[in-house]
């Protein structure tokens, strides 16, 4: 999956019958579905039930079973409510038998009303400057631990530069801070702001976890540690392009009983908070 096009065509779901849709998997080199592709699928089929105009505000989440690569996964939508101002869809995902994720996200119409928003780091490196993962692949290959060389390998529509490269050979603990700005890959056609909030949902699942790592990165990283997402939870609050760089703030208040805490905001170039995103997930020690 290497374009915007295979990104939509992952993300937008066959419709089986009223209020119940398909959807098929890519692997993004786990050997599980990503948590990401699940989340922007899933708001999908919640969308697609949406016919008054509303526009997604938040969601929230539960990852319960793993999902297999190989089969489809089925989301039913239940419609919660429509109210006068706001509609709920409750989301149920299932492979044959299992239901393997829940989701409950709202919409609201649009309003006029207070605005305030938390402001961007002063003098966060630019993208221009920094090192993509791909650069990251292709000048240091041959050096990286296999765990880390074989995930940067995949092919991704989504370009990621972190603003502080960290050196996998270099164990020492780090803040639990993580900085990076993402793109996608190519011009962008004309997107509608649902779809552009599908795509941003599934790229949120990225990086996200890594700064509840970052304190124990002496002893953990991705190679001997299970991970996994235990629930997800985003906030969306304006517009954005996605033909620009956006930067994922992300910081880990706790982490503690096997599970990391992680939440972030998702800013543009420009310092517009255009989303919010927190998320729990296991930090498991293989050994």
């Amino acid at each position: 999956m290497t374009s915007v096009d295979d990104l939509l065509n992952l993300l937008i779901l066959e419709k089986i019958k009223e209020n119940e849709f398909n959807g098929i998997s890519k692997t993004v080199g786990s050997p599980n579905v990503f948590g990401g592709q699940v989340l922007a699928q899933a708001i999908n089929a919640a969308s697609r039930t949406i016919t008054n105009g509303r526009v997604l505000h938040s969601m929230h989440s539960y990852f319960l079973e793993a999902g297999n690569l190989e089969l489809p996964i089925t989301y039913n939508v239940s419609i919660v409510r429509d109210g006068g101002s706001f509609s709920v869809r409750r989301v149920t995902a299932h492979q044959k038998e299992t239901t393997i994720f829940i989701l409950s996200a709202s919409f609201h119409k649009m309003e006029k009303g207070y605005s305030h928003q938390m402001t961007m780091k002063p003098d966060i490196k630019q993208p221009e400057e920094l090192l993509s993962w791909s650069d990251i692949y292709h000048q240091f290959g041959d050096f990286l631990p296999k765990h880390v060389k074989s995930f940067l390998e995949i092919e991704r529509p989504v370009e990621f530069k972190p603003t502080e490269i960290i050196n996998p050979l270099e164990r020492k603990d780090l803040p639990p801070f993580n900085d990076v700005w993402f793109k996608l890959k190519g011009e962008m056609k004309d997107l509608d702001l649902a779809t552009k909030q599908q795509i941003l949902t599934y790229i949120s699942d990225y990086n996200i976890l890594a700064s509840a790592l970052n304190p124990h990165a002496s002893l953990a990283h991705f190679g001997n540690t299970q991970t996994a997402s235990l629930d997800h939870s985003m906030w969306y609050f304006r517009d954005f392009d996605f033909n620009d760089w956006l930067l994922f703030s992300i910081e880990s208040p706790n982490a503690s009983n096997a599970r990391g805490f992680a939440r972030g905001h998702i800013y543009t170039r420009e310092g517009e908070l255009i989303a919010s995103v927190a998320q729990e997930g296991l930090m498991r020690p293989n050994n």
